[in-house]
């Protein structure tokens, strides 16, 4: 059985999880051609390791707090923040408190 992504025209919820943050797991919300969008859910001291995709993306901090490494180097990201790497840049994050992100994949040449 296939998981449901979101229609063209679909309005879907991102808001923050809140108390239901815990009993959720990351889910990709949308799959197109070429865009891939995932809300990401980790829990405090949950890490993912370094990695790098071909096309651009976004990363927002919904709720909590994360580490966000950009080749090494680390930021932190609190809720309502946003940052932009470029494609085939190494990153990696780290949830700091129970955390949850929207992360936008340009995938590049419609790569999935």
């Amino acid at each position: 059985m296939a998981i449901p992504h979101a229609a063209p025209g679909e309005v879907f919820d991102v808001r923050p999880l809140g108390g239901a943050l815990r009993n959720v797991k990351s889910t990709t919300l949308i799959r197109a051609q070429q865009l891939e969008v995932m809300r990401i859910v980790l829990p405090a001291g949950k890490r993912l390791p370094e990695h790098s995709v071909p096309g651009e993306i976004t990363v927002q901090c919904v709720e909590g707090v994360i580490r966000f490494f950009v080749e090494g180097d680390s930021r932190t990201m609190n809720a309502g923040d946003m940052l932009l790497l470029g494609g085939g840049v190494t990153h990696a994050l780290e949830a700091l408190d129970d955390a949850s992100v929207i992360v936008t994949i340009h995938l590049a040449h419609g790569e999935k």
